[in-house]
């Protein structure tokens, strides 16, 4: 919109004549006369419409292939967890109740049973072998091997450390602390009780464990193929055929494994009664004690590993931006 004509000379304020030029200056009307005001630089900023970026035109195909097989594989993962470690449980305890596969059951926490009492004998400083129905013991604690332990084991720690591995080292500080209960918390007294109880204890923690190989990661060797169904198998038979065992003779003492068994000596059940003075009560007290702590574990590492891979799921399936 052009400014109204003037009726002076904006430069010496002359009266206006009808004339380009005012004749006492010199000065053209058409330039002296002030133009239309501008807009203001933030009007013009306030109209201006914004552009809208999408990154996903300037995105690789092989990047979405990439985060779609991602998220297939979380899903997938997420009904794994889901099903397996409630289905093996379930099968195993009904093959067991109805005596199928009894005796192979019975083969397979064998080796867990004997590794219990060697485990526990090394902890506690004193050398061990397990072998078929049997674990050689040496009679007393041995200060080689109770260095040679701890020589392994802070060589675990140091090198959980050295390559950033913080399950290596925290298998070796787990190692360590219990080294420590065994070696200097237990008395001479107490070892040859805890060894003889560590058979079937062996049977239910050991068991437990392998029942969580699902959950450690996917690059390690349970994860690399399907063995963690196989050492799922095998911990859970070992597991319910001995927790179901003692649970039982919480109402029928019968089931209480006493005995002589040839070629070994006294059972564990007998031996801890019979030399270590311990009843039957503490017996079954102590067993079906720690076969509920070792379900309630299993419950946590269960709902724990459900939870961690839905929110990664989740992740992975919210729009990028979001």
């Amino acid at each position: 919109m052009e400014s109204p004509p003037l009726k002076a000379c904006p430069r010496c304020g002359e009266p206006r004549i009808l004339a380009p030029e005012c004749p006492r200056c010199g000065v053209l009307y058409a330039k002296a006369q002030p133009r239309a005001a501008r807009p203001a630089p933030e009007a013009l900023a306030a109209e201006a419409v914004p552009l809208e970026f999408d990154p996903s035109v300037f995105r690789r195909p092989e990047d979405a292939l990439a985060r779609q097989r991602d998220i297939e594989e979380s899903r997938g993962e997420w009904r794994l967890r889901l099903f397996a470690l409630p289905g093996v449980f379930a099968v195993i305890w009904w093959l067991d109740s109805v005596r199928l596969l009894r005796f192979m059951f019975d083969i397979l926490g064998m080796f867990l049973h004997e590794l219990g009492h060697a485990m526990t004998a090394w902890f506690c400083g004193i050398a061990a072998m397990p072998s078929l129905w049997v674990t050689h013991i040496s009679g007393e604690r041995s200060p080689f091997f109770l260095g040679m332990m701890t020589f392994g084991l802070t060589g675990l720690v140091f090198r959980g450390v050295l390559t950033r591995s913080p399950r290596v080292r925290n298998v070796g500080l787990v190692g360590l602390t219990l080294q420590f209960i065994g070696t200097v918390l237990v008395t001479s007294a107490k070892v040859w009780p805890l060894i003889s109880f560590g058979g079937d204890a062996g049977s239910l923690v050991l068991g437990a464990l392998l029942m969580t190989s699902l959950y450690t990661p996917r690059e390690s060797f349970p994860r690399r193929g399907y063995a963690y169904w196989g050492l799922m198998v095998i911990g859970a038979a070992s597991f319910v055929s001995t927790f179901r065992e003692w649970w039982a003779a919480r109402t029928d003492f019968e089931r209480i494994p006493f005995g002589d068994i040839e070629g070994v000596g006294l059972s564990d059940s007998s031996t801890l009664v019979d030399k270590h003075g311990w009843s039957e009560l503490d017996l079954i007290h102590r067993y079906n004690g720690l076969g509920l702590a070792c379900l309630a574990a299993l419950a946590l590492v269960y709902v724990l590993g459900l939870w961690r891979i839905r929110a990664t799921r989740d992740a992975l399936e919210r729009p990028r931006g979001a």
